[in-house]
Order: C-alpha cells, then sequence, then structure tokens
C-alpha cells in the first residue's frame, strides 16, 4: 500500500472511531475525540494486527494541551506571525490554536501514523492548514526554521520522560520558544521548568485520574537551558 493510501485508510478509521466534537473550554475549536479508551484502543490492535499498538493518544483532548491553548488564546502574540512546532501533537490541538491565532505556519509531529490522520482531518475541520508529519525528533538537532515549539503532555512515562528534556533545552539553546502544558505528571521535570500559568480544565476519566483537572503551562527556567 502506497503512503497516500495508507493516509487515506488511517483518516477512514479516524472518522470512524472518533466523532467530532467541541473541546471544554475551547470553543469553537472542535476534533475528532472518543470517550472510550478501551474500545479505540482495541479497534486499532484489529486495524494494525497489532495487539501491542499504542493508546490512542490522538483521541483526546489531554489536559496539558488545553491548558497551553488556554494560555495562547491569553498570550497570543506568542505565535502570532511566527513559525510553530507542535511536538508530540496528538489531535493536533495546541497546532490548531495556533493557526487559529495567526501563527505563520504550524508543523505538527507525531510518530503515530493514527495522529497523523487525525491532525490533518482535526485542522480542516476547524479551518485551519497544518502540515502534519511523522517523525520522531528526539535523538536529531533541533529543527530549523521554528521559532516556538509547543510541548504538552509530554512527561506520562519515564522512557519518554528521560528524552524530551535534554532535547527541548537544545532546542532552547539555539533559540527556540519552548513553551510546555502538563498537568504535573509524576515524570515532569519540575526543577527544570518555571511555572507561568494554570488553568482548570475539563478531560476523560478514561485517562485522567480526575474529569476537573489543573491544567500547568511553563518555560524552561533560565538554569535549565
Amino acid at each position: 500500500m502506497t503512503p497516500r493510501r495508507h493516509l487515506a485508510a488511517a483518516r477512514g478509521f479516524v472518522t470512524r472511531h472518533a466523532p467530532l466534537r467541541p473541546v471544554p473550554g475551547l470553543e469553537p475549536v472542535q476534533l475528532h475525540l472518543t470517550d472510550d479508551v478501551l474500545g479505540l484502543w482495541r479497534a486499532t490492535q484489529l486495524e494494525l494486527g497489532e495487539p501491542d499498538a499504542p493508546l490512542p493518544f490522538w483521541a483526546f483532548a489531554w489536559a496539558g494541551g488545553m491548558a497551553l491553548s488556554r494560555y495562547l488564546r491569553d498570550q497570543p502574540d506568542i505565535v502570532r506571525g511566527r513559525r510553530i512546532l507542535d511536538f508530540a501533537s496528538g489531535s493536533g490541538l495546541c497546532g490548531i490554536e495556533a493557526m487559529r491565532l495567526g501563527a505563520a505556519e504550524v508543523t505538527a509531529v507525531d510518530i503515530d501514523p493514527f495522529s497523523i490522520a487525525a491532525i490533518g482531518l482535526n485542522a480542516r475541520a476547524n479551518g485551519v492548514r497544518v502540515t502534519a508529519r511523522q517523525r520522531d525528533l528526539l535523538d536529531g538537532d533541533p529543527p530549523q526554521d521554528v521559532d516556538v515549539l509547543l510541548a504538552a503532555d509530554c512527561w506520562y512515562e519515564a522512557t519518554l520522560a528521560r528524552r524530551v528534556l535534554p532535547w527541548l533545552q537544545r532546542c532552547a539553546a539555539v533559540g527556540i520558544e519552548v513553551v510546555v502544558g502538563d498537568p504535573a505528571r509524576h515524570y515532569l521535570p519540575t526543577a527544570a521548568l518555571e511555572e507561568v500559568a494554570r488553568y482548570d480544565v475539563r478531560t476523560t476519566t478514561e485517562l485522567e485520574d480526575l474529569d476537573q483537572k489543573v491544567g500547568y503551562v511553563y518555560r524552561l527556567s533560565a538554569a535549565s537551558r
């Protein structure tokens, strides 16, 4: 199957299993979302023929991404007219919000092919253009032609967490502005971050422990850059 046919099949899967719905507190943004994580995970395993298929992170509006998107609404000059990288994008929420607020361009990157499909569909549903790329950036050099890097909900497991912070620090060292969103998960490197905002957000109890959570927004601390 060609890459184009793979993408078409993934888009069909997303639309079948995750209907468009508004994101609470971020209206009028709408995304392809689900409340049935286990059902969608099982459908993903069957679709791919892989019992170890990853969780469908793309089908949820996560607390960190929701808080970061709220922060961008409060501080639109962070993204207006600038080139944005939405790292580990999932649904594309932060990148879509950046484009709605006047970003010059947005590239959303994730390793999950279903995420790439969902980002394209979600961007179209919200009337913006986002370039979606399936890529693992963490072993490479900082990206070129990027002014602002948005990183939300990247610290949910230890192996990934150990890789993310050093790469973000390398990005900051070459002049990229790094903005982080997270609900203060266990693996979040709080010693390397400075809180700049916090928001009450409504999430799903399928993947979060509470339906109401506090989402925090951070910058890299000066000492960690």
